[in-house]
């Protein structure tokens, strides 16, 4: 059973970031604190509905979804990053998806506190509709 999305943008919402070094890049990143309520979703399926983001490298089963526009979005707009979503999804969108199309991502959630090189919430084995 799927949790409404839009209670998974106000959990999202309740991480808290704290500054911490880097030893390996020698360099303060933000890391998530994640409230017990969205560890307790760790591994199963949710469903989150926002505005696709494309990626240069969205020839592949990869979506970026966002709680706010593109324009507004945590890459372009200065949004946190509690307003992003990756899905890994299990096939290749059938048509190609606009920029700010509205579009729900459905799979099992995973949350990432470590890997600099990925969005802090990631939904595996995901499906997507537009």
């Amino acid at each position: 059973m799927s949790l409404p999305e839009k209670d998974m943008w106000a959990l999202f919402g309740k991480t808290r970031f704290v500054e911490k070094l880097n030893r390996e890049f020698g360099m303060y990143f933000l890391y998530p604190k994640f409230p017990d309520e969205l560890k307790a979703l760790d591994g199963k399926e949710v469903s989150v509905t926002g505005f696709y983001i494309p990626l240069e490298m969205n020839t592949s089963n990869i979506a970026v979804i966002s709680k706010f526009p593109n324009a507004e979005c945590f890459f372009c707009g200065g949004a946190g990053p509690e307003s992003v979503v990756v899905g890994y999804l299990k096939k290749r969108p059938s048509k190609r998806i606009k920029t700010d199309e509205i579009v729900t991502i459905k799979g099992k959630l995973k949350l990432n506190d470590s890997d600099l090189e990925e969005l802090n919430f990631i939904i595996q084995d995901a499906e997507l509709t537009y």
